[in-house]
């Protein structure tokens, strides 16, 4: 697997100058003539990511050039240097030009995300990457994103034949591992008993179902984060068509974020004491598989009539998001691959999150800037709370309403946390297309926003 690094400051470094479209005619006025024949000859007009090489006398590759576009193009692609990091010669390159602190940061990130390789099922190529030197204050954070951001892509990116419930907890407790971190799990008799909704789903496959519990950290506000870890979807008795399952290997998705998100935290070394909740599942078909208007009873106690056996996740996330209530966290996020609605929303590339709390929504959309990572606030609209309420049992998990589904899916996972600080994340978690630092595949959405929106949101 794929690990983010950028060059040792010590090594020798060439340079690459960025320029901005708008600044090239006078940045070209100072350049001396044999340079401004050569970028004018080749047709260099700085658009987003283009590179052109410049040589020393001795005909080798002495320096480099690299266009920033215009606002424009900027503005409608983020990461585009990443572009120019994928044309440069390997080795070491020190970056130049008139950016401001954050853009800087940005191309930073986006040159660590351009690394990424998932090669686990064939024959690595080789690579001799162009590394940044890292020379901003920071740089200890944009390598903990990156590294956060890899392990979710990896966990995304991993097929569900090698990464069911138990291949799951076991990076789950690698990462807990890692940073000196405890990790319980719960299974058989007593999930059964503890935790009915995630067996309900879980129960039908041969691989067991779980609940996934890392705690980190003893002192500090208590965050606690919760991921959908449906391994593989098939719909259960209500079973997806063959197209609709081709990326249900990514429905553990909300795990593998918070995952990421938790070892950004964790390697930053955050003042919280951190809890890492995982439903981990795979949701199948056999003889007692649940059944379409079964009724379940939740951790919490609330009745739960299935009226989809394809709306699992809300089920999983329920009963754990009930149990992280017992401790009374100072705040809670929750994660997951949860609607085709969302997407129908926003799209692939924003994350649709939800909260009641102003002073949530304004850290985390500080948060999202910062951390270039786009979100969009959906609403807790209460005038659909009546949708969820069958009338046989006190939830529906699939009201055949045929609008807001999104919001409806936000609104059942709000009758598990009531009376605490909640927000919610309903993610795509994968790229359609190659686009600049995220290949097509897995991707995570809403860390980043997430750990800016810490410091402001907790205290800290």
């Amino acid at each position: 697997m794929s690990v983010p690094r950028f060059a040792d400051p010590s090594a020798p470094a060439r340079e690459v100058t960025v320029v901005r479209a708008e600044g090239l005619a006078a940045w070209l006025d100072q350049q001396p003539a044999p340079v401004q024949a050569w970028l004018k000859g080749t047709g260099f007009e700085a658009g987003l990511g283009d590179v052109r090489l410049l040589q020393a006398p001795d005909g080798t590759v002495q320096s480099a050039v690299a266009g920033f576009g215009t606002a424009n193009a900027r503005a409608r692609q983020r990461f585009g240097l990443a572009k120019a990091a994928a044309a440069l010669p390997g080795g070491a390159w020190r970056m130049t030009g008139d950016l401001t602190p954050a853009e800087r940061d940005e191309a930073a990130l986006a040159w660590l995300l351009a690394q990424y390789r998932f090669d686990r099922y064939r024959a690595p190529k080789p690579v001799d990457p162009a590394l940044l030197v890292a020379d901003g204050p920071n740089t200890t954070r944009l390598l903990a994103m990156a590294e956060g951001e890899f392990l979710t892509r990896d966990l995304i990116n991993t097929p569900a034949s090698d990464m069911g419930p138990a291949e799951l907890e076991a990076a789950f407790v690698a990462l807990a591992a890692k940073f000196g971190a405890s990790a319980e799990v719960t299974l058989g008799a007593a999930l059964e008993t503890g935790f009915p909704m995630i067996h309900a789903v879980g129960k039908a496959s041969v691989r067991a179902p779980r609940l996934l519990d890392m705690r980190w950290g003893d002192a500090g506000p208590k965050l606690t984060l919760v991921g959908k870890g449906v391994c593989f979807d098939t719909g259960g008795l209500d079973i997806k068509p063959s197209s609709g399952m081709q990326l249900m290997k990514k429905d553990m998705g909300g795990a593998a974020t918070v995952l990421g998100l938790a070892h950004m935290i964790m390697a930053l070394g955050l003042p919280v004491r951190l809890r890492v909740l995982v439903p981990a599942v795979e949701n199948s078909i056999s003889g007692n598989a649940m059944r379409p208007k079964d009724i379940l009873r939740s951790r919490k106690g609330l009745t739960v009539e299935v009226n989809d056996t394809d709306a699992e996740g809300r089920l999983v996330l329920g009963d754990a998001l009930a149990y992280a209530c017992e401790e009374a966290p100072d705040f809670m996020v929750s994660m997951a691959t949860l609607t085709g609605a969302a997407r129908v929303a926003v799209g692939p590339d924003l994350a649709p999150y939800y909260t009641d709390d102003p002073g949530v929504v304004a850290s985390l959309e500080a948060g999202a800037l910062a951390g270039f990572d786009p979100v969009w606030r959906l609403p807790f609209h209460d005038a659909y709370e009546t949708v969820i309420e069958p009338g046989i049992a006190d939830l529906d998990n699939a009201p055949g309403y045929g609008f807001a589904g999104s919001v409806t899916a936000a609104l059942f996972l709000r009758r598990f946390v009531e009376g605490h600080r909640y927000l919610h994340f309903d993610i795509y978690g994968h790229t359609p297309a190659d686009l600049p630092a995220r290949p097509k595949g897995g991707v995570g959405q809403g860390a980043r926003a997430v750990l800016g929106a810490l410091p402001a949101v907790l205290g800290l």
